[in-house]
């Protein structure tokens, strides 16, 4: 069926639309509250099926590529954004705006239904009614936090007020000890007091700090001294300095675009109680690199984004530095969520279009900033693999077995630093390479919807893995750029630990597979081999803890007398082989007769000395 017939039996309906190329790659995902009202509006149909003279540039170049129309029916508009909101996300369409950061960021809280509570770090909403948050922090929450429990004795650990006993952080004078009754609870809400100025306040909490890493680097403590020093840093980032008070107690949410050069900066500002509480920054860029960004959609994505998550401290209002055309439905969309009403404004006069000014001031700064670098490694990348894009977020993969025991698969992810946070393990059930490859990436792939692709791939292996790879992307519709690093074959083994082999690189160019040897001394070679070796480690590593637990396993049915059913029961009843291992005599004692029990210890102790 060609695109006109198809676009004849558009729905009536509320739903999803997207948009193919000839090659049947995904162009663009929208969304429409009367697909056949959205979607023809893309199209004029006389004299011939053409692009509507009324489109954008970008948008008009997008439907000249448009050979395929498939559309997904929904019960409403709102349920229409969040799904396509998700679509993106997974799939990420060659002209739709991306976001590289749309995680759920970290808030500092305290429960103040506690007698002596704490400062935390969460990401979730915690049910209690009298928790207190701060935030949301890009940077710095848990240098802050740190930084305040050593300039405040409040209690150090959870676990130090059920231990009923002072502990080394007493006699530290780093807590005055309530498990003992030491300080009373009025005391210690005067410390609370003190703490929170901290976080109100960070400039005080970073003069402190400063006082302190001077007094280091008088005392020689140098060591100690570069440790404070790096946690300034990091909270001076965490905010940007506006000298600003709105004068009321306003809980706001400001969100500023800012574009220049076909590349956007956005800044989100948090003002609670009036107060800059804290602020963080994005960068913003198209799919594919010569499509201009639309403003609209570049505060939809990052709105829409942002509030898909958990937050566990909502503003009475949203701002935005610019007048946008999706405003009715975003709010719809976090009424929905949230049951609460939020408006979307843009201050035209005040306080609030000076925060304005000062949100695009620093967009306009860290465009301007970005603008001034070298070219990256991430650029030459580009021009390496001759991609559409430039990839900042790395996947690399690997796999680790021995003579087809404890088979592992690891994943590790690069975005401008290793992000382990983000790193996954995986235990395999296939055997041959090939195969566990194949299972570790449909893994990956299956997760896709609650972690978005990356921008790369990296396939620890050579031309038949990558196409592998490349099929399993295919497969899923996502775009997404892949590479894989091989070690050269010699005698038809790699050396890798010799370090005779030199690595080979392999990546798809226009359908072919297209081999690279560079320089060890290329940059370009290094990064990648860099995410090669990183992974490689991972995999290992958890290898050998799986392959400790299997050889436990095999140790327990190596003594004489302890047979399979006595080891299941001795399973059953620790629950693991680490359980069964540091048990006393009495504790095995309980599931198997004294006369095993001792053969048992005996054969550990033997493995300890």
């Amino acid at each position: 069926m060609n695109l006109e017939e198809k676009l004849k039996q558009l729905p009536k309906d509320a739903g999803v639309y997207q948009y193919f190329d000839r090659n049947g790659k995904l162009l663009y995902i929208g969304k429409a509250k009367v697909l056949k009202n959205r979607v023809k509006s893309y199209f004029k149909f006389t004299p011939k099926l053409l692009p509507s003279d009324k489109l954008s540039p970008r948008i008009y170049k997008m439907i000249s590529e448009v050979e395929s129309l498939e559309w997904i029916v929904v019960p409403n508009e709102h349920d229409a954004l969040i799904l396509e909101n998700s679509l993106i996300k997974q799939l990420k369409p060659k002209y739709n705006i991306l976001l590289r950061d749309d995680k759920t960021y970290p808030y500092i809280y305290i429960n103040l239904n506690e007698d002596f509570p704490r400062l935390e770090i969460t990401r979730r909403v915690l049910k209690d009614k009298n928790v207190k948050y701060f935030g949301p922090y890009s940077t710095g929450a848990r240098d802050m936090l740190d930084s305040i429990y050593e300039i405040v004795p409040l209690v150090q650990k959870k676990s130090c007020i059920k231990g009923k006993e002072a502990c080394l952080f007493y006699q530290i004078k780093k807590c005055h000890a309530p498990c003992e009754g030491k300080i009373t609870k009025e005391d210690y809400a005067k410390l609370i007091d003190e703490a929170l100025g901290f976080i109100y306040n960070k400039n005080k909490l970073i003069s402190k700090l400063t006082s302190k890493m001077e007094e280091y680097s008088s005392e020689f403590r140098f060591e100690e001294a570069m440790k404070l020093r790096d946690r300034i840093t990091t909270i001076k980032k965490s905010q940007i300095q506006t000298g600003m008070d709105l004068a009321t107690n306003e809980d706001i949410d400001l969100f500023a675009i800012s574009i220049k050069d076909n590349k956007a900066a956005l800044v989100r500002m948090f003002f609670r109680d009036g107060k800059l509480a804290s602020s963080n920054h994005d960068y913003i860029k198209p799919n594919k690199e010569d499509i201009t960004i639309d403003i609209n959609e570049a505060y939809e994505r990052a709105i829409v984004n942002y509030y898909d998550n958990e937050i566990p401290l909502l503003p009475k209002e949203i701002i935005v530095a610019h007048d946008i055309e999706e405003k009715q439905e975003i709010e719809e969309f976090i009424q929905n969520k949230f049951s609460k009403n939020i408006p979307i404004t843009n201050p035209k006069r005040g306080k609030k279009k000076e925060i304005v000014q000062v949100g695009l001031n620093n967009a306009n700064e860290l465009l301007r900033l970005s603008g001034a670098t070298s070219k990256s490694v991430y650029d030459e990348i580009k021009e390496l693999f001759s991609l559409e894009k430039t990839p900042y977020r790395f996947e690399c993969f690997d796999n680790s077995h021995m003579m087809g025991q404890a088979t592992v698969g690891a994943m590790v992810t690069w975005e401008e630093k290793f992000v382990k946070s983000d790193f996954r393990h995986y235990n395999l059930e296939a055997k041959d390479e090939y195969a566990q490859m194949r299972e570790t990436l449909i893994r990956r792939v299956e997760s896709f919807e609650k972690n978005p692709a990356p921008d790369m791939w990296v396939i620890d292996g050579g031309e038949t893995l990558l196409k592998l790879a490349i099929d399993i992307r295919n497969s899923c519709g996502v775009n997404l750029d892949i590479c894989a690093i091989a070690k050269e074959k010699l005698d038809f083994k790699a050396h890798r630990a010799k370090g005779s082999a030199k690595d080979i690189v392999f990546f798809e160019n226009n359908g072919e597979i297209e081999k690279l040897e560079l320089l060890p001394t290329d940059k370009r070679l290094q990064f990648i081999q860099r995410l090669r070796d990183e992974a490689h480690r991972f995999a290992i590593s958890f290898h050998k803890k799986q392959k400790r637990k299997e050889d436990s396993k095999i140790s327990l049915l190596q003594i004489k007398g302890i047979g399979e059913a006595k080891v299941k029961k001795l399973l059953l009843y620790f629950g693991s082989f680490e359980n069964i291992r540091n048990a006393n005599k009495d504790e095995l004692k309980d599931v198997l007769n004294e006369k095993d029990a001792i053969l048992l210890q005996e054969f550990f102790n033997t493995l300890k000395d």
